[in-house]
């Protein structure tokens, strides 16, 4: 089953409180975790509470993980990374606290495997990239980026958004968010009935063999999160999970030109790199690679 897939939430609903958070709704519901508008009664203001699932935090490594990277995200100061107010085991309940965003998320603007405007697609990718970039700097590696990954806050624009000639579309601001909470490989994901936790539209080869990663792993995440976003579904479509892990670990990205065919075949030649199965030979940062996406599409001076 991927993250999306409903699982068994935390014994928790809406007017119960967790380490000091009333959860008010429900807000969100995926395979890891179930979020909850909640009120701080400490502090006085809505939050987003994310509850993870029960068996999540029952594995000692990964509750151990999850709040180390959680705080050490909370540290990292950027525009484009969701600010995280607090995260901890309350009595054997995994919760990050973050702050609410109105927004939703990207993935729920893909309606019927519809494209967005490549320009608006870029903006979102740009800032997403530069989100990595600095949590790169600061050792954290995200593990799970996809656009329901991405919340998207409307009233609020960065440098790249108002640079972006969006044709009309709105300027959203967007954030990054859930750092600490994928697992690192597949088999670390596999439930004992051979079934897999995680996103597997989005994971890199080097996550599939359970390989060292670093930031280059997070570029080929975001690179089918691009793919998605200006082509409607991602890179690669299978039925089955197992034959969806060989497509990542063999087959070369589908032509994207050949689905948009108005956008420049260029394209084709950026998310290659990106997504190169080796990677080394992806870009040495998400932001070079926003870049030369950028040029692609002429929104960034410059040739490839």
């Amino acid at each position: 089953m991927s993250d999306d897939t409903p699982v068994a939430p935390a014994n928790v609903s809406p007017g119960d409180k967790v380490a000091g958070y009333r959860l008010e709704e429900q807000i969100g519901q995926g395979g890891m975790a179930v979020v909850y508008r909640a009120h701080d009664e400490r502090l006085d203001r809505r939050v987003a509470l994310k509850v993870l699932a029960p068996a999540l935090a029952a594995d000692t490594a990964f509750r151990t993980r999850f709040i180390r990277e959680s705080r050490a995200a909370a540290a990292v100061d950027h525009p484009n990374i969701i600010p995280v107010y607090d995260a901890g085991d309350a009595g054997g309940c995994l919760f990050i606290s973050m702050r609410y965003v109105q927004g939703g998320d990207v993935r729920s603007l893909l309606r019927d495997d519809q494209p967005l405007p490549a320009a608006r697609a870029w903006n979102i990718i740009s800032q997403v990239a530069a989100a990595l970039d600095a949590a790169h700097a600061h050792g954290l590696i995200h593990r799970d980026v996809k656009p329901a990954n991405m919340l998207l806050d409307a009233s609020g624009a960065t440098g790249a958004a108002r640079r972006a000639d969006t044709g009309g579309e709105a300027h959203e601001h967007v954030y990054l968010s859930d750092f600490g909470i994928s697992k690192r490989t597949v088999a670390s994901n596999l439930t004992s009935t051979g079934q897999f936790v995680g996103t597997l539209d989005y994971i890199a080869p080097e996550q599939v063999e359970g390989k060292a990663i670093d930031g280059r792993t997070d570029q080929y995440s975001l690179a089918c999160a691009a793919y998605e976003l200006l082509c409607g579904t991602p890179p690669f479509r299978r039925s089955l999970g197992l034959a969806l892990i060989s497509a990542h670990l063999t087959e070369a990205p589908p032509s994207l030109a050949q689905r948009r065919p108005e956008l420049p075949a260029s394209m084709d030649v950026v998310l290659a790199k990106a997504m190169a199965k080796s990677p080394a030979q992806r870009y040495a940062t998400c932001e070079q690679f926003a870049a030369d996406l950028g040029r692609a599409l002429g929104l960034v001076p410059g040739a490839l």
